[in-house]
């Protein structure tokens, strides 16, 4: 009796009680929350065995046209979260978890720039299919996959010299935004009507 009576709790009140504390609403959910106790660990187990089941590779080569093209991707589409080297981003920076700056070095090792670490099919998938509740999108209807693989190219070769092509374009780049904008007054409110 008391192995049904410990299985009835199992299966059914145990998650009853975490769909009461969930729909409770003092899950910390918001920004400036402080994260739940193995958070990351949680949420990167299944992120990282997905990506190492669905990595695959490419024949692109990185070339000067091939991270050209990239570095022009990731001013465009990139650079306003992901900022640009001594440029970052506010808006990155107010994201949960917050956006790497991908032009910077790591701190404890300034080998490492952004994502260079990391194995170039890791990096486009990412691109490619984005990550949930991160403010990362997916850019699978957004840019093709010849530039999904070359903005990949170009973050995993930022350790490396880059092309003066490249170079130009990151140097002529508009900076992101450094801080956020200040709030609008009432009389400064756009329409809503």
């Amino acid at each position: 009796m008391r192995f049904i009576l410990g299985l009835i709790i199992g299966i059914v009140l145990v998650p009853l009680a975490i769909l009461v504390y969930l729909m409770y609403g003092k899950v910390p959910v918001a920004v400036d929350d402080p994260a739940v106790p193995h958070e990351r660990q949680l949420v990167h187990m299944p992120l990282d065995a997905r990506m190492q089941r669905e990595m695959v590779g490419t024949h692109m080569e990185p070339d000067a046209a091939n991270l050209t093209d990239g570095a022009r991707i990731y001013v465009d589409r990139c650079a306003v979260c992901h900022g640009l080297h001594n440029h970052p981003s506010a808006l990155g920076a107010h994201m949960y978890p917050d956006a790497p700056q991908l032009l910077e070095p790591h701190p404890g090792n300034s080998e490492v720039i952004g994502v260079s670490d990391d194995p170039l099919g890791e990096t486009y998938w990412k691109v490619l299919n984005g990550i949930r509740l991160t403010g990362m999108p997916s850019f699978k209807t957004q840019l093709s996959d010849p530039y999904i693989w070359k903005v990949s190219l170009f973050l995993a070769n930022a350790n490396k010299p880059m092309p003066q092509s490249a170079l130009d374009i990151l140097n002529r780049a508009p900076a992101p935004p450094t801080e956020a904008p200040p709030h609008l007054s009432d009389s400064e409110a756009p329409n809503q009507e």
